[in-house]
C-alpha cells in the first residue's frame, strides 16, 4: 500500500511546510501531498485554505496577496509558506509529490512548472500525481498535459466517478476515510482504476484498509507506518 504524507508530516509539524515535507521524507514516505494556490504576484504557493487565517499568524486571502506579504506570515515554529518551487527543489526526487489544485485557475501554472522541472531538472512524469475536488480544473490540466497521472477527489459518494475518469484517463479515484467500503472499492477496481483515501491516522484504520485491497493512503502521521528505522 503506497503511504502519502498528507502536507507533509503535518501531525506532528506545521502543514505544508518545508519542515513537514523534510520530516515526512525523513520516514522514508513513498509520496507527499501539498496543496496549491496562486498569489496575486503569479507564485504557485503551498497552503491549503484560501484564506492565510488558519495555519499562518496573517490574515487574508491568498488571491489578494504577494508573494513577499505572503513570506511575511509565520506558518509555524518559524516556518513560512513555501512556493511549489521552493518545495521541489526541498525533495529533489527524494520522493513522489502529489499536487492539489486549489484555488482559482492553477492548472495551466501547475502545468507549466512542471514541465520546466522535467526537462530541465530530471524529474520524470511519475515523479508526479495531481488530483482536485474541482473537477473542472483537472479537465484544464489534462487538456494541457496528456500523461501525468490524475486522482479525482470526492468529498461524498463518487456517483458517476466511471465516466469522468475515462474523460481524464484518470489513474486514481481520492475518497474519504468515512466513505470507503467494499462495495465502493470494488467499483473502483472493476474499472482499472485505484483507490485512494484519505485521511488515515489510527492504525486500526489503516489495518482495515488493507484489508479492503485500498491502493494508498493519505496520513497526517506517515511515522505510524514508515520508518527508515523499521
Amino acid at each position: 500500500m503506497l503511504i502519502i504524507g498528507h502536507r507533509g508530516a503535518s501531525g506532528t509539524a506545521p502543514e505544508n511546510t518545508l519542515a513537514s515535507f523534510e520530516k515526512a521524507i525523513s520516514t522514508g514516505v513513498q509520496m507527499v501531498e501539498l496543496d496549491v494556490h496562486q498569489c496575486t504576484t503569479g507564485e504557485l504557493v503551498v497552503i491549503h485554505d484560501d484564506k492565510i487565517n488558519r495555519t499562518t499568524s496573517g490574515k487574508g486571502f491568498v488571491a489578494n496577496k504577494t508573494l513577499a506579504e505572503l513570506k511575511e506570515a509565520d506558518a509555524g515554529g518559524g516556518e513560512k509558506i513555501p512556493t511549489l518551487r521552493e518545495v521541489l527543489n526541498l525533495i529533489h526526487r527524494r520522493t513522489k509529490v502529489n499536487i492539489e489544485l486549489k484555488g482559482a485557475a492553477v492548472a495551466a501554472s501547475t502545468v507549466k512548472l512542471l514541465n520546466e522541472y522535467k526537462v530541465n531538472y530530471g524529474w520524470k512524469t511519475e515523479d508526479f500525481c495531481i488530483s482536485s475536488f474541482d473537477h473542472r480544473q483537472l479537465k484544464e490540466f489534462r487538456k494541457l498535459d496528456k500523461t501525468t497521472g490524475i486522482g479525482i477527489l470526492y468529498d461524498r459518494h463518487p456517483d458517476g466517478f466511471d465516466r469522468l475518469a475515462r474523460d481524464l484517463q484518470a489513474t486514481s479515484v481520492n475518497i474519504s476515510l468515512h466513505t470507503v467500503k467494499q462495495k465502493i472499492v470494488d467499483e473502483i477496481h472493476a474499472e482499472g482504476l485505484e483507490v485512494w483515501v484519505y485521511t488515515v491516522n489510527s492504525k486500526h484504520d489503516f489495518e482495515r484498509l488493507k484489508k479492503l485491497h485500498v491502493d494508498a493512503v493519505f496520513t497526517n502521521y506517515p511515522d505510524k507506518f514508515l520508518s527508515r528505522k523499521v
